[in-house]
């Protein structure tokens, strides 16, 4: 089993910044690829970013691209999520996941944490 708790949400203005952070632990001595995703009140889950279990290669969500960079630290057993430029359209509950492919589907993904809250103010 592999446990993952999120940090890093809040409450902050438009155009402002946050890095969200995703910390494992449990069987953490096999990498996963992780991903965030995103739940906004009314709608459904969305992908946000992903990442291979190296670090190597990356994907994001076109909403996202250019504004928000994930990054992981394996010897951390940690996963981040640096949001910049934040809009208000990007208010959401943020999950990380964790899971044996680099995919996109969130049904793809075996571990999820709780989840962090993100507020962007207009």
């Amino acid at each position: 089993q592999v446990q993952l708790v999120e940090s890093g949400g809040g409450l902050v203005q438009a155009g402002g910044s946050l890095r969200l952070s995703c910390a494992a632990s449990g069987r953490t001595g096999i990498t996963y690829a992780m991903g965030w995703f995103r739940q906004a009140p009314t709608k459904e889950r969305e992908f946000v970013a992903a990442i291979s279990t190296g670090g190597g290669a990356t994907s994001y969500a076109d909403s996202v691209k250019g504004r928000f960079t994930i990054s992981r630290d394996n010897i951390k057993n940690t996963v981040y999520l640096q949001m910049n430029s934040l809009k208000p359209e990007d208010t959401a509950v943020y999950f990380c996941a964790g899971g044996p492919r680099y995919t996109n589907y969130a049904a793809e993904y075996n571990y999820w944490g709780q989840g962090t809250q993100v507020t962007v103010s207009s």
